[in-house]
């Protein structure tokens, strides 16, 4: 039988699946497809047109120059709607190239010679000409599996009063325990359905980012990296300096208390054995408690059970350590690299360090899932407190930049009232 915490899962699994059926992004992504076919299609008749006349009348002492520009001018127009599009429907924000990247336009629809060279302009083209048939693929996509599953579902209410007395598809008739089997499935292709259509518009604003945004450049690349440099450099400075100011305001005291004591107790074996064993019990209680702080120390910074048997055994460890109660589950097929998994380790150390100071919360959650080979380490740290957690505070920024240390995305999720979602997309590759 499942566990419970497996049960659970499911069923919140399923209650995602049936509030997609509803959700306002499902029906915006719907609206997207729909827009995206009649403008795409209205802009292929006209790109159609205007280059085949332009290409046939540009030998007449280049009379369609003017033509040419137009349909350049007109591909520029399309790719500034289509950003606007994926950006109000989807969220998707497309860079467009920058004015200084392209050679422009003397007048409205005359092309500078050097714009017929320009990547972009020819991106804008393509895009302009070829979307369209991409665009009635997703309204295809999105649209067909909608009333199909609506039929289906529908079909006991009225499959006995069709002719023959069931629904005919091709040579097979449907009826009498065959109605309720396709109602089922019908069921299944309206569950289905949302996420078809969220599919289809993730796959649409791929392609136009790809032909309409801005390409990284290798000088953009390197300006991250350099950024990305810094962050770790201070993420790591902003370490050893808590690691210092640990050993010195715990450890260190402790110490010092230990070897006083000592020396007392050294000083009272000769005339007062009593109270030289006292003051050894009380030296022997701050070596105990020093050595728990220097233990706590490592394991913050890399406890050797990480390197020895990986993730899964060192955050049991730092789940029976958190006051509050954390549900772990982990499932890493192949084990990332090491640098990976410490960053994946630090993080949800200190996500449950402040769910235990802060949150306010009776329960936790941390997940994490390994995909592909070397793909990606997915972690998820939630919490049911109270929610507020300040995404550009000193904690959560150094975490932000532990994650960026490794190329990996790191997002924050906490609204006033909870739940807190802390989310890391790590890459395990070289």
């Amino acid at each position: 039988m499942p566990s419970p915490s497996a049960a659970s899962c499911h069923s919140v699994r399923g209650m995602f699946l049936i509030r997609d059926v509803v959700s306002a992004r499902t029906w915006l992504a719907l609206i997207h497809t729909v827009v995206g076919l009649v403008v795409g299609l209205a802009v292929f008749v006209l790109m159609a047109g205007l280059l085949s006349v332009g290409v046939a009348t540009l030998p007449l002492a280049f009379a369609g120059a003017p033509i040419l520009g137009l349909a350049l001018r007109t591909a520029g127009w399309y790719a500034a709607f289509e950003r606007a599009r994926c950006s109000f429907f989807l969220g998707a924000r497309i860079p467009a190239w920058e004015p200084g990247d392209r050679a422009g336009f003397r007048w409205l629809v005359v092309p500078r010679w050097r714009a017929f060279r320009e990547a972009a302009t020819w991106r804008e083209v393509g895009y302009a000409v070829f979307h369209p048939a991409l665009a009635l693929l997703w309204f295809l996509l999105s649209y067909g599996l909608w009333p199909f599953a609506v039929v289906l579902i529908a079909l006991p209410a009225y499959g006995g009063r069709l002719p023959g007395g069931g629904a005919h598809i091709g040579t097979i008739l449907i009826h009498g325990p065959g109605v309720a089997i396709a109602a089922f499935l019908g069921a299944l292709c309206l569950l289905a359905a949302p996420q078809v259509t969220r599919g289809a518009t993730r796959a649409d604003s791929a392609i136009a980012q790809a032909l309409l945004g801005k390409p990284r450049n290798l000088a953009a690349r390197v300006a991250q990296l350099e950024e990305t440099r810094d962050r770790v450099v201070d993420a790591a400075e902003a370490e050893r300096t808590r690691i210092e100011r640990d050993l010195h305001d715990g450890a260190q005291q402790r110490l010092v208390a230990l070897a006083m004591e000592l020396g007392r107790a050294k000083a009272k074996f000769s005339d007062d054995v009593e109270a030289a064993a006292e003051l050894v019990d009380r030296a022997h209680v701050e070596a105990k408690a020093a050595l728990t702080e220097l233990r706590d120390l490592v394991r913050g910074v890399h406890p050797p059970v990480l390197t020895d048997r990986g993730l899964d055994a060192a955050l049991s460890g730092l789940a029976a350590r958190c006051p509050v109660p954390v549900d772990v589950r982990v499932e890493v097929p192949v084990r990332p690299r090491p640098a990976v998994e410490a960053v994946a380790y630090f993080l949800i150390s200190e996500a449950l360090t402040n769910i235990a100071k802060h949150s306010r919360a009776t329960s936790a959650r941390v997940v994490v899932e390994g995909y592909g080979f070397p793909g990606t380490l997915n972690v998820m740290v939630s919490d049911d407190g109270v929610g507020g957690a300040n995404a550009d505070g000193a904690g959560l920024r150094g975490l932000a930049d532990r994650v960026a240390g490794v190329d990996g995305r790191f997002t924050v999720e906490s609204p006033p009232g909870g739940p807190t979602i802390i989310a890391a997309v790590l890459p395990c590759g070289n």
